[in-house]
């Protein structure tokens, strides 16, 4: 065949596959296998033995060993390898503040100018030394070498594409990189650095995004101490049952998987879920006792008792006045006796009170009305001069409140906190492969039944993220040990509640499976849970049905 169709065949291969790397290269999103695919695809089309791609600092001063590879010494370092690159940055400067030309990737750096050179050995105008000592270590033999600049849309240097050693495609000796070569490589190193600096811009901005997210979760955590854990731990927990279903290989999510921005936009949904929180005040946030308000009022239901105890006293000691003349030791220690159990039975129902001003998982209907009972039949004296209740209606509606420390009119404006989240997530505009965070953010307080909140969607309402984040949202709340009205449950005792959860159409039952079957919830509780509260768990009984 004639050699100059060949040539031209050749040719036509070779920009073949130079369009179809660029179509790759615009697709991918990972950073570390971007920069792979480009220098993987730059040996290709020039048949080249080795490369490394080089990428300049945040400072601009140094070029950074990004990947490495050697066919024939078969090395692979950086990238998706995870073998680390043992050499230090090339400096673009001297000590002394001058060029440093001496290297030939980095002459190009600052220069922005391709270097092709047939033999490192007989370039006499830079220093191959490094070259040289690394040759004789391997027994390798570097030679030709393709040096070329990778330039962004605004002709700023990002970074370095070396080749070194073209292979004859026939013979496989080592020759000089042919000038059809260099203009292919220097095309892919135009479009790689398109690649690179739209994948750098879009990483930056979402490191700037995502910052601003950690702001507004600092300002929750500044104002509440015990939200700040909760708004790092549910988005962690959320990820990890929701790989767990991406990997079920059968069941009702065998046909669910999560690509690179799926995940993305289920980890900011979940630093958001609880953004709506930093309208919530504070005071009901923290509400650790049932009494809290801007301070604990059990320490004025304290001074009434005080009040009466000296009341009973001064009684006390009048009647034992009037009977010095003349004088009755018997009834004067009747008195005496009366009085001490008058203090006997403040003191009973002060611990009582303090007691119930505590959250509890639910109050007896026959503690609650010793509450009102207490709060009714004794009676004090305020500073009017009036004779009142010892409790008001507001005290007693707080401390007869059924389970936790929250009222209905509180609880109501602790919920509303979802319905801001959505507000604040519906009116930013949204990138196409986010669009979803309100919705997944907005559904974790919803149940399957319908009887969830705000919208109160059902099952088939929801999206399974939104039910993943629900499921995530209520186990971290049930562990948690930084809340101000309850210690961290146990596993066992977590996993029971949630089992009658799971029973009683709170949470998706398939998604539950998978997270006690994969053990979600013992991954996670090794990575934030105290060692007491990683107890035994009968996965078996927790699975168990109904019926």
């Amino acid at each position: 065949m004639d050699s100059s169709v060949s040539t031209i065949d050749d040719l036509l291969l070779r920009f073949e596959q130079l369009n179809e790397i660029g179509a790759a290269l615009s697709s991918e999103r990972d950073i570390n296998r971007l920069l792979e695919k480009i220098l993987i695809a730059a040996k290709q089309i020039t048949n080249a033995d080795g490369g490394t791609l080089y990428l300049l600092d945040e400072d601009g001063t140094h070029l950074k060993f990004e990947i490495l590879h050697s066919n024939s010494l078969n090395i692979t370092m950086g990238g998706t390898s995870g073998n680390p690159i043992p050499f230090q940055p090339l400096p673009l400067a001297q000590p002394d503040g001058s060029p440093n030309e001496s290297m030939v990737a980095v002459y190009c750096a600052l220069h922005k100018c391709t270097i092709n050179i047939s033999d490192a050995y007989a370039a006499e105008n830079f220093d191959f030394s490094g070259t040289r000592s690394f040759d004789s270590r391997t027994g390798y033999r570097s030679k030709s070498f393709l040096t070329v600049p990778m330039k962004n849309h605004e002709s700023e240097l990002i970074g370095v594409l070396q080749l070194i050693n073209a292979l004859d495609q026939n013979m496989g000796d080592v020759i000089a990189f042919s000038s059809e070569s260099q203009r292919l490589v220097e095309s892919l190193a135009s479009q790689a650095s398109i690649a690179v600096s739209n994948r750098q811009l879009t990483l930056q901005q979402e490191k700037l995004f995502e910052s601003f997210i950690d702001m507004i979760n600092f300002a929750i955590d500044d104002k509440s101490a015990y939200t700040g854990g909760h708004c790092q731990r549910v988005p962690t927990l959320t990820m990890m049952l929701a790989e767990a279903v991406a990997n079920a290989e059968d069941g009702p999510f065998a046909s669910f998987r999560m690509t690179d921005q799926d995940r993305y936009e289920l980890k900011i949904a979940g630093l958001l879920h609880d953004c709506g929180k930093i309208t919530t005040p504070v005071h009901i946030v923290d509400k650790a006792t049932k009494l809290e308000t801007i301070y604990d009022r059990i320490d004025l239901v304290d001074t009434r008792f005080e009040v009466l105890k000296r009341d009973a006293e001064i009684a006390m000691l009048k009647a034992r006045l009037a009977l010095r003349i003349p004088t009755d030791p018997l009834t004067e220690r009747s008195l005496e006796s009366g009085f001490k159990q008058q203090l006997d039975a403040l003191e009973q129902d002060r611990a009582f009170l303090q007691h119930a001003n505590t959250g509890s998982e639910t109050m007896e209907e026959k503690d609650r009305q010793a509450v009102r009972d207490i709060g009714t039949k004794r009676k004090w004296t305020n500073p009017n001069g009036d004779t009142v209740d010892f409790l008001t209606a507001n005290e007693m509606d707080n401390l007869t409140i059924r389970s936790g420390t929250l009222g209905k009119a509180e609880r109501d404006i602790i919920n509303h906190h979802i319905v801001v989240t959505i507000k604040m997530l519906e009116s930013l505009p949204w990138v196409k492969h986010l669009k979803r965070v309100p919705e997944y953010a907005g559904g974790h307080h919803e149940r399957m039944d319908g009887k969830g909140y705000p919208r109160g969607l059902t099952r088939d309402e929801m999206s399974v993220q939104a039910r993943i984040m629900g499921i995530a949202d209520i186990f971290e709340a049930l562990t948690a040990s930084d809340r101000p009205y309850k210690p961290g449950k146990t596993l066992s005792e977590s996993l029971q509640i949630m089992k009658k959860f799971r029973i009683n159409g709170h949470i998706d039952p398939d998604l539950f499976d998978i997270f006690v079957q994969s053990k979600v919830y013992l991954r996670y509780a090794h990575q934030f849970l105290s060692p007491e509260q990683i107890d035994m768990v009968n996965e078996a009984s927790i699975l168990q049905s109904a019926a």
